[in-house]
């Protein structure tokens, strides 16, 4: 199964995330199958690649938690069907 999760990027208290698609069982630092934005919690900067975003997700690919939430506040899902 591919999920959409983030990475752990950056420095020592300076964390940044990025959004990749993975496989559901490798772990946080694994190989990804491709990178589709970032989330900077500090200064709350988001970007966000949504052609690469739907590709994956009409391949089956899971959302976390997290990344739903992050996807939700962007209006992602209010601006495109997954149909």
């Amino acid at each position: 199964m591919i999920k959409l999760r983030l990475r752990r990027c950056g420095k020592k208290q300076r964390a940044i995330y990025r959004i990749v698609a993975t496989d559901a069982r490798s772990r946080r630092e694994g190989k990804d199958l491709g990178k589709v934005g970032f989330y900077d919690p500090i200064n709350k900067k988001t970007f966000l690649n949504f052609s690469a975003i739907l590709f994956f997700l009409k391949k089956g690919a899971q959302p976390t938690e997290t990344v739903h939430d992050i996807l939700t506040r962007a209006e992602f899902f209010k601006e495109r069907s997954l149909g």
